[in-house]
């Protein structure tokens, strides 16, 4: 059982009390009509709504997002899905409102909305089809790995004199193997 369902089974209400006669006869385990009123008038937290956002353009990234929805109502976490190689966007997203019901709204407005081409799909996830795990990484601003300059420098690192050892008896052996495979071949060639 989560901890969010047990917090709010373990929370009791005030009892509002309907009889004038009781509330003047109030003790110390009983609340005031006063009271009880101003009690049912303070909002009760509420929970998030978070909702999945597929088919997404490109060009459509986390700024532009989060610039969008926020007109909606107020954005917790956004997360937009990307390939770990490459950073392309992999066209869907999952952002979180503050409120379920703006993320209701969210869902019904923009499902099979157009935008830059591409027919939106946009639903309401439940409580059990999301996962901590989906969040990581979000509210993140994305930046692109250099990945050419990080493989160059690991080709081009200095290495110890018997791992540049080994690298030249492997290198001396292929061209072995090679020189004997030709000669079968009855090609002559010498790689000097």
């Amino acid at each position: 059982m989560s901890t969010a369902i047990q917090n709010k089974r373990s929370r009791k209400r005030p009892r509002i009390q309907t009889d004038p006669a009781e509330a003047t006869n109030t003790t110390d385990s009983k609340m005031s009509l006063k009271e009880a009123e101003d009690a049912a008038k303070t909002p009760i937290a509420e929970k998030s709504g978070v909702i999945y956002l597929g088919r997404i353009p490109h060009g459509f990234y986390e700024d532009e997002m989060r610039a969008y929805f926020s007109q909606f109502g107020t954005i917790d976490r956004l997360r937009l899905c990307r390939n770990k190689a490459t950073g392309k966007s992999k066209h869907y997203a999952f952002i979180q409102f503050s409120s379920v019901e703006v993320a209701r709204i969210v869902a019904e407005t923009m499902n099979n909305y157009l935008l830059y081409g591409h027919i939106l799909k946009c639903k309401l996830l439940a409580e059990c089809e999301c996962d901590e795990n989906m969040w990581i990484g979000a509210n993140r601003k994305w930046k692109v790995a250099p990945l050419a300059k990080i493989r160059r420098l690991r080709h081009e690192r200095r290495r110890p004199p018997e791992v540049w050892n080994q690298l030249q008896r492997k290198e001396n052996r292929r061209r072995l193997s090679k020189v004997k495979r030709w000669e079968t071949a009855g090609i002559s060639y010498s790689l000097g």
